[in-house]
């Protein structure tokens, strides 16, 4: 597989032009960013998935949801419906798509709302819930929204300043599409990350002197859901466990059921996948399955006995206090 990504190398030059001149046309205001009466915060990166944009949605929807109505606009990766669509009691993950049904899931009480068209998605959510604040998901590359607030993430394993275009590499934009952020958010860190490493990777990204870098860990927690009960991790350490995972980097849950002595088999697939009639068969065949949170609402209907292990975002130095006041003062300053 790397070896074709480097057989593609004059192919990522080209697409790299494209990003520029793109990137070009929307700087001169020869294509236009539209701006909102309702604060917009944006939660994306410059490469193709894998960074955990969706857990930081969830981040921000559980530090403001009880103080203001919150909104979230998505494109839906993935779904099998298309337009805009509101969610609702009635929706289903090939409607919304898995990482919005997942979140509409654990937060029913906000307005989630698809749309691949954000001018429509976010002037529709206007007219009709009048939120105080919109998240705007996976939005960084679309400028014909402009967004008041940008936290852009990058993995601390494939660090956006050391990365390539597309196919060649993973960069779906321009680096220095970073200087649009509000606050960089290096996610993926070790948990004991040191502080002179972490100077370093800011010194790599390049930050502006306005730009706040905070870092981050994928915080898993030591309890599983299984038909709605909540049971120790540790009880699966004398089980034969299938891990089945269908997103973009599934190194950090790996590492971290090898750390807890957890024996496994893993059924690996592409990130966003739809199980067929044959994979889902097989996986049904194994005794204990353990998934993520994403694949679980794509499996949950077809296969019995499913647990998930919840993840979250834990930010180091204390990073959560600054994030949720950045924040605050962004939307309630709106």
């Amino acid at each position: 597989m790397q070896l074709f990504r480097k057989i593609l190398f004059p192919v990522s030059f080209i697409y790299a032009l494209v990003v520029y001149i793109r990137n070009w046309l929307f700087d001169m205001q020869i294509l236009k960013s539209k701006s909102y009466k309702t604060p917009i915060v944006c939660v994306g990166n410059l490469s193709a998935g894998g960074t955990g944009k969706t857990p930081m949605v969830e981040t921000i929807i559980s530090l403001f949801k009880e103080d203001c109505k919150v909104a979230v606009l998505s494109r839906g990766y993935g779904r099998k419906s298309k337009g805009y669509i509101l969610a609702n009691k009635e929706s289903s993950v090939e409607e919304l798509g898995d990482e919005p049904y997942q979140i509409w899931s654990k937060f029913p009480e906000i307005a989630l709302v698809v749309d691949a068209d954000r001018q429509n998605g976010i002037e529709n959510l206007e007219k009709e819930e009048n939120p105080d604040v919109i998240i705007l998901d996976d939005g960084f590359q679309h400028r014909k929204v402009q967004a008041g607030y940008s936290v852009l993430l990058t993995a601390y394993n494939n660090l956006y300043s050391e990365d390539w275009y597309l196919p060649t590499g993973d960069l779906r934009d321009s680096k220095k599409e970073a200087r649009r952020a509000n606050i960089i958010v290096v996610t993926k860190c070790p948990e004991d990350l040191a502080m002179d490493i972490q100077k370093g990777i800011i010194k790599k990204l390049k930050v502006k002197p306005n730009q706040k870098v905070l870092f981050t860990y994928i915080g898993y927690k030591d309890v599983i859901a299984e038909n709605g009960n909540i049971i120790p991790l540790e009880s699966l350490q004398n089980k034969e466990v299938t891990l089945v995972t269908g997103i973009a980097d599934a190194t950090p849950l790996v590492s971290y059921l090898e750390q807890k002595e957890i024996l496994f088999s893993h059924l690996n697939y592409r990130d966003h996948h739809f199980f067929s009639e044959a994979e889902i068969k097989l996986i049904q065949s194994k005794e204990c399955i353990l998934t993520t949170e994403k694949d679980y609402v794509r499996l949950k209907d077809s296969v019995a006995n499913l647990m998930y292990i919840k993840v979250e975002h834990s930010f180091l130095n204390a990073g959560e206090k600054v994030f949720e006041q950045e924040l605050k003062s962004y939307i309630f300053s709106n």
